[in-house]
């Protein structure tokens, strides 16, 4: 079906996502780590909507969380898939770790002391035995934005490798703690490879140790964040990229017997899908043009929160259109509503389409109801067929919890 066909079936603004392409995107993962014990744990704070879960679990992933509400997600895709799921973050609460104690998740990623305590009591009096892995912090620079680079020592995620070994040891003498593996995770949006590398030799170093102390540490938690390409550019190879961090891991890892966790989810859906906007107006003030479109930062706020660079391509070009140079913006009452500033395009009128790509990732997981707007509809394109997946929110949903 045709992008406008759709805009006119769901009305805009609206996310499309491709079905194909997210179960390609898990393929070459599996592709580049045919030769390793491994699990794809998809990270569900990327887009976490129920379908796409469904998706993925049926293609036989596991699932990254970072809150009991994503745990309830899971377990709705299809709640065999606890068994696949590896619960991190660094503020769980005592009913988010009941709730996954009781729904037999498969691993913990320990941020800290005193959540290892929380765990090993809530184990103890609901009497399931709790795997856990500890996140340390490698203290590894990765070239990132700085709100998603959590792999140094001044970040708040993770645990430093002299205390980990604490952590650890504390676990081992715990009947309700069962140390079984070791996470890292140094950041998101990360393009250069060698960076994982040089984190998973730290761990494996870390897993030979522990060993040598008698812990049965047999799995790695690489952690996700492999980033992407937001550009047009055709020489993008999506492949060869998940090659070259596979390898790196694989070097890292350096022949270590373990079963590896991977947590891609960016890589999985960005390129997936894409934001449908329509033009609502275009405006010259002095010597700037702007383009108004239905979409505002509530829908899509990457490029205000990361002065992310989104393309933003018109669904159709007219015949003999000028290129501009335009703020792409939305009708929300900030300076810093835009997705695009100083950007060239074809000069659009009103009623005209724009579809703002790599927005599959990030894009509804961060939507909000700034100014009373009502979240965007999403629409899963499987095959020949579009279904739709999250009606567009209307003020009754937004205001039906409010006494």
């Amino acid at each position: 079906m045709r992008i406008a066909e759709i805009a006119r079936r769901f009305d805009t603004a609206t996310y499309v996502y491709s079905a194909q392409q997210v179960v390609e995107r898990l393929g070459l993962f599996r592709q580049a780590f045919a030769r390793q014990r491994h699990l794809i744990c998809y990270a569900v704070k990327a887009n976490s909507n129920l379908h796409l879960l469904r998706l993925l679990a049926a293609e036989g992933a596991g699932f990254d969380i970072v809150s009991g509400g994503e745990l309830e997600r899971v377990l709705r895709a299809d709640r065999r898939a606890a068994s696949r799921t590896v619960f991190s973050g660094v503020g769980k609460t005592i009913p988010e770790i009941d709730l996954a104690l009781r729904s037999r998740i498969r691993l913990f990623n320990v941020e800290s002391a005193l959540e290892l305590d929380a765990i090993g009591e809530i184990a103890a009096k609901v009497r399931r035995k709790a795997r856990i892995a500890v996140r340390v912090n490698p203290d590894v620079f990765a070239e990132t934005h700085p709100y998603i680079s959590t792999g140094l020592s001044e970040h708040k995620f993770g645990v430093d490798m002299v205390s980990a070994r604490d952590l650890y040891r504390t676990a081992m003498r715990s009947k309700w703690l069962e140390p079984v593996g070791i996470s890292v995770h140094i950041g998101s949006q990360i393009r250069a490879a060698s960076a994982f590398g040089a984190a998973v030799a730290r761990v494996a170093e870390m897993v030979r140790s522990l060993r040598g102390e008698g812990m049965d540490i047999h799995s790695v938690d690489a952690g996700g964040g492999l980033g992407i390409d937001y550009s047009l550019d055709a020489a993008n190879d999506p492949a060869r990229a998940v090659a070259e961090y596979a390898s790196a891991v694989r070097s890292g890892l350096r022949g270590l017997d373990v079963e590896l966790l991977l947590e891609p989810g960016r890589f999985l859906v960005a390129q997936a899908g894409a934001l449908i906007a329509r033009v609502l107006y275009v405006k010259k003030n002095g010597s700037k043009t702007f383009v108004i479109v239905d979409a505002g930062m509530n829908d899509l706020l990457r490029p205000t929160l990361y002065q992310a660079r989104h393309e933003i391509v018109p669904v159709f070009r007219r015949a003999g259109a000028p290129t501009i140079v335009a703020d792409i913006v939305g009708p929300v009452c900030e300076t810093g509503d835009f997705f695009a500033r100083d950007r060239e395009i074809p000069a659009p009128e009103p009623g005209d389409l724009l579809a703002i790509l790599d927005t599959g990732a990030y894009g509804m997981s961060l939507a909000s109801n700034y100014n009373s707007r009502g979240r965007a509809a999403e629409a899963l394109v499987i095959g020949s067929r579009v279904r739709s997946i999250r009606r567009r929110e209307t003020i009754r949903d937004q205001i039906v919890n409010e006494l």
